[in-house]
């Protein structure tokens, strides 16, 4: 379980939002809502582990992260707006690549993974070549070629056609039905059947409290 206790976050020298508290069992999912400067994003990334929050915590099984943030980052998956590809690099040598960083060497799950994103034609281009749609699915392929219980995802949509939105909604349902986890970060267009809804615009602090903390 994914749990936040009170959580608030500074972007800078801004605090962006105080007080946020939710819980995700296995199978969960959470969209985050808010206009921009809401902190979406910076939730993510205190999620992830990098950014420290200024007060309240990020529980994994009733735990503190930080007691083991090795190890609550080996359980994480987190994609930021960029895709971070190596460009010189083929489509599968990023896969295999980001397989290596995460101590897992299982080619066969590389190339389910470029298959489930239509990417297997492509496999073997270099990825300055692809477009920023297929950029992004490949960074998206890479949830599946190292599996992680906990996804944090941050506009995961960006440059998608309407077929790839249906490939990454097949690859959300089935990471939730094996007992996954996922936070997401998005706009008005995206949705993620059964996700609860985190409006944070509801916990931004008010202006005399912005500079105090």
């Amino acid at each position: 379980m994914l749990a936040v206790r009170a959580l608030s976050c500074r972007r800078g020298e801004r605090l962006v939002f105080a007080g946020v508290e939710f819980a995700l069992a296995p199978g969960g999912a959470l969209v985050l809502r808010g206009t921009n400067g809401s902190g979406k994003s910076t939730l993510l990334r205190c999620l992830a582990g990098l950014l420290a929050p200024v007060a309240g915590a990020v529980l994994w099984n009733g735990r503190p992260a930080v007691v083991d943030a090795e190890a609550f980052r080996a359980r994480l998956h987190y994609l930021g707006h960029l895709d971070g590809l190596k460009p010189a690099l083929s489509a599968r040598e990023n896969l295999r690549f980001w397989q290596s960083l995460r101590g897992s060497a299982d080619p066969a799950l590389a190339e389910r993974a470029l298959d489930h994103f239509a990417l297997a034609p492509l496999a073997d281009l270099p990825a300055l070549l692809l477009s920023a749609g297929q950029r992004r699915r490949l960074a998206l392929a890479r949830l599946l070629a190292s599996p992680a219980p906990l996804w944090l995802l941050d506009e995961p949509n960006a440059a998608l056609d309407e077929e790839s939105h249906g490939r990454l909604g097949a690859a959300l349902e089935r990471h939730r039905a094996e007992s996954g986890i996922v936070a997401v970060a998005a706009h008005g267009g995206f949705a993620l059947p059964g996700a609860a809804v985190l409006p944070l615009d509801e916990f931004r602090p008010p202006p005399e409290a912005i500079s105090t903390w």
